[in-house]
């Protein structure tokens, strides 16, 4: 790919570009894409003319969104793809079952990346949805993954964030590894005071943490108990699927 005058390859410029956009600002004007992309307008200008002349991006009203091409492209044929749709039979389950916001997510460079989410009319709130990230130590669904991650994934996640996981959990492997013991992982107000979130994780033939499955209940609900029953039995028939399957797996 060709540099531009400041060094950046035109592949790093049009990857920025793209992500500019944010779940609760699909639309930006070109000045705003430049701006976040830290691109010069000029430069900013000519690579959304290319990209959205391929689909990629899209001009309406004088803004900017991305292309429903891209929602093409990834869907073709993505470890996402895969992944969501062995999951997604068991959190249809889940979510006719409990009368809750049931989702599916994995862990993906140092966030957690929703990949599906159900939604409940008149459920708890809820701060996932599709294709958005949520804090790793601040979510049921993150400490399962870090919980059931590989070593070298789990001891590099606590060296780059360990104050923010220490000022949290306290002692983090003893939290851990309690979620092992368990099965599942369940934490009250973490992203929302009215909330618990309990989580269940989707494992490979090594015992890692593919992706996780996760609920979220009003606090102080009777029914957590169940929830957490039938959330790890949703999760264990997921798992047997992805291990006959081969274990689908996105890069964490």
């Amino acid at each position: 790919m060709a540099n531009s005058r400041s060094g950046d390859k035109l592949l790093d410029r049009v990857v920025r570009i793209l992500e500019s956009f944010t779940a609760t600002e699909p639309r930006l004007s070109i000045a705003e894409i430049a701006d976040r992309a830290g691109l010069p307008a000029a430069s900013a200008y000519r690579l959304v003319d290319d990209l959205a002349s391929q689909g990629l991006l899209l001009r309406e009203d004088g803004g900017v969104r991305l292309g429903i091409r891209l929602w093409e492209l990834a869907n073709r044929a993505s470890a996402a793809r895969d992944l969501r749709q062995i999951a997604l039979p068991y959190l249809e389950d889940l979510n006719q079952l409990l009368r809750q916001h049931t989702q599916l997510s994995v862990l993906h460079q140092d966030e957690v990346l929703i990949l599906e989410r159900l939604s409940r009319p008149g459920a708890a709130a809820n701060q996932a949805h599709v294709a958005g990230r949520l804090p790793v130590h601040r979510t049921s669904m993150g400490m399962v993954l870090l919980a059931y991650a590989p070593a070298h994934v789990l001891s590099g996640y606590l060296a780059r964030h360990e104050e923010a996981v220490v000022e949290r959990h306290g002692d983090i492997r003893r939290v851990l590894a309690e979620i092992r013991r368990t099965g599942h992982a369940t934490f009250d107000g973490f992203l929302d005071d009215t909330t618990t979130g309990a989580a269940a994780p989707l494992l490979d033939r090594s015992g890692h943490a593919v992706a996780a499955m996760g609920v979220v209940v009003p606090r102080g609900s009777d029914a957590l108990p169940a929830v957490v029953m039938a959330l790890m039995t949703a999760a264990r028939g997921a798992s047997r699927d992805l291990q006959a399957m081969g274990d689908p797996r996105i890069s964490h």
